[in-house]
C-alpha cells in the first residue's frame, strides 16, 4: 500500500463516524417528511466542512414530473432537496459515491425493542434502527471518506463526487433530479447493503393497483350478488402462475436466489358495510422486472394474463390494471467494466480476499446511474435481509470495512497530486 493510501486511511476516525451514524439514524427522515428534507441540508453542511463544493437545490416538482423516464413517487411529497458535492479538480468526477436519505415508515412500534425505531441503540458491535442499514451506514460511509480525504490533506487528481438524494424508497425522484441537473461521472458505487458482497446487477419494480369489481347485494341474500374478494381469487392463482413462469431459466448471477422476481399483493381493501356483498376488491403490490427487460414488457405481460382469465365472472368483468407508484426497470453494469476489478481489488486490501458478485432481487437507484451513462454497483455496509423490519441493523465492523474499501477506491480512480 502506497504511504499516501496510508495517510487517508490512518485520518478516518471510526468513533467519530459511528457517532455520526447514531446521529444520523435519529433523524426519522420517513420518504417525503420534512425530517428528510432537513437530513439533506445537515449533510450539505457536512460536505462543506469537509471541503467540497456544495450545490444545494430545491427540486422543481412540477417539471420532474413531466420530464421523460420519471420514475413515479409514491409516498406524498411536497417538497425535496437535492444535493451534490464534488472535490476540487477540472474535469468529470472520475467517481460518485452515492446514498439516500429517506428511510421507510417504521410500522407497528410495539414491535421495535425499547419501542423508538430512531433511538440508534447500540448493543456490542450493532447499531439498531429504522435507516440503520438502508442505508444510512453507507450514506455516513461516503462521508467519512471525504473527510479522511480532507484530514489526511491528500489532495485528488480527479474529482471525487458525492451525491445524497432523496425519495429512492419510493421510486427514485432524488437520484432523477441529480441526474437532471447535470450532475454526473465516469462510475459511482451505490453504498446500498451488501452483506459483503459487490452487486452488479438489479431486477426491477413496477407498482400494480387491480380493481376487481363484484355485484352488491345484502349480504342476507348473498346469492344475489358477486363477492368481489371471491373472484379476486382466480386473479390472485393467476398471478402466482405467471410469477412461477418469469421465474424459470434465471441468470447465472442470481445463483442461491431462486425467486428474484417475484410478484407480490402488498394491500387488499374490499367492501363498505359489513353485512353488504362487497362490490370492488382494490389490491396493489409489485411486479418484479426481469434484467434487461423493457417495463413496458412486463406491463404488457402481467395485463395479458389479468384480463384474459378463463371464469364466468371475470370473462365479462375484467380486473381495471392501473400502474401508479415506484416504476423500477433493471439495470446493471456493464459486462467487464473496470469498476468492478477496482472496486474487488480495494476491498481485498482491507478484507484480504475478493468479494462475491451477486445481483439484488430489487429496484434501486443504480438503474437510473447506468441508464444516465454512469456505469454504477452496489457495494456498502449492512444486510437487506434487516432492511424494512423491526429488527433493522448494522454491523459496525462492517461500516468500518466499507469505510475503508471506498477510501482506497477514491484515491486509486481519482489519482493524487
Amino acid at each position: 500500500m502506497r504511504d499516501v493510501e496510508a495517510r487517508v486511511l490512518d485520518a478516518i476516525d471510526d468513533a467519530e463516524t459511528v457517532n455520526l451514524l447514531a446521529e444520523t439514524v435519529r433523524v426519522p427522515s420517513v420518504t417525503g417528511t420534512d425530517a428528510e428534507s432537513d437530513l439533506q441540508h445537515r449533510f450539505a453542511g457536512l460536505l462543506t466542512e469537509a471541503g467540497l463544493d456544495v450545490d444545494v437545490w430545491k427540486l422543481d416538482l412540477d417539471d420532474l414530473r413531466g420530464r421523460d423516464g420519471f420514475p413515479g413517487t409514491e409516498a406524498p411529497r411536497l417538497e425535496g432537496y437535492g444535493v451534490a458535492a464534488v472535490t476540487e479538480g477540472e474535469g468529470t468526477p472520475a467517481l460518485v459515491l452515492q446514498g439516500h436519505v429517506d428511510v421507510v415508515p417504521t410500522g407497528d412500534l410495539a414491535k421495535w425493542a425499547g419501542s423508538d425505531p430512531f433511538a440508534a441503540r447500540i448493543t456490542g458491535d450493532t447499531l439498531h434502527g429504522r435507516g440503520a442499514c438502508d442505508m444510512k451506514a453507507g450514506l455516513v460511509a461516503n462521508l467519512a471518506v471525504v473527510r479522511a480525504l480532507h484530514r489526511s490533506g491528500v489532495r485528488l487528481a480527479r474529482p471525487l463526487a458525492v451525491h445524497c438524494v432523496v425519495s429512492e424508497e419510493d421510486g427514485g425522484l432524488g437520484a432523477f433530479a441529480t441526474l437532471a441537473r447535470g450532475h454526473t461521472g465516469e462510475a459511482a458505487v451505490i453504498a446500498e447493503p451488501t452483506s459483503g458482497t459487490v452487486i452488479t446487477a438489479n431486477a426491477g419494480a413496477l407498482t400494480f393497483r387491480l380493481e376487481v369489481a363484484g355485484r352488491a347485494a345484502h349480504g342476507a341474500t348473498r346469492y344475489e350478488g358477486v363477492n368481489a374478494l371471491e373472484v379476486f381469487w382466480p386473479v390472485f392463482d393467476a398471478l402466482r402462475q405467471l410469477e412461477s413462469e418469469r421465474n424459470r431459466d434465471l441468470p447465472a448471477v442470481f445463483a442461491g436466489n431462486r425467486l428474484p422476481y417475484p410478484i407480490e399483493v402488498g394491500t387488499v381493501r374490499a367492501g363498505d358495510w359489513a353485512s353488504s356483498v362487497p362490490d370492488l376488491l382494490v389490491a396493489e403490490g409489485r411486479l418484479g422486472v426481469r434484467l434487461d427487460e423493457d417495463p413496458a414488457a412486463a406491463r404488457a405481460a402481467f395485463e395479458e394474463v389479468v384480463g384474459n382469465l378463463d371464469h364466468p365472472w371475470l370473462r365479462s368483468n375484467p380486473p381495471v390494471v392501473t400502474w401508479p407508484g415506484g416504476q423500477f426497470a433493471s439495470g446493471r453494469l456493464p459486462a467487464g467494466h473496470e469498476l468492478l476489478g477496482q472496486v474487488n481489488a480495494a476491498v481485498a486490501a482491507v478484507r484480504g480476499s475478493v468479494p462475491a458478485e451477486t445481483a439484488a432481487p430489487y429496484g434501486s437507484d443504480l438503474r437510473l446511474y447506468t441508464a444516465g451513462g454512469i456505469p454504477s454497483l452496489h457495494y456498502g455496509p449492512g444486510d437487506v435481509r434487516f432492511a424494512h423490519a423491526p429488527r433493522e441493523q448494522v454491523e459496525l465492523a462492517e461500516l468500518r470495512e466499507v469505510t475503508r474499501a471506498l477510501a482506497l477506491l477514491a484515491v486509486r480512480r481519482c489519482g493524487t497530486l
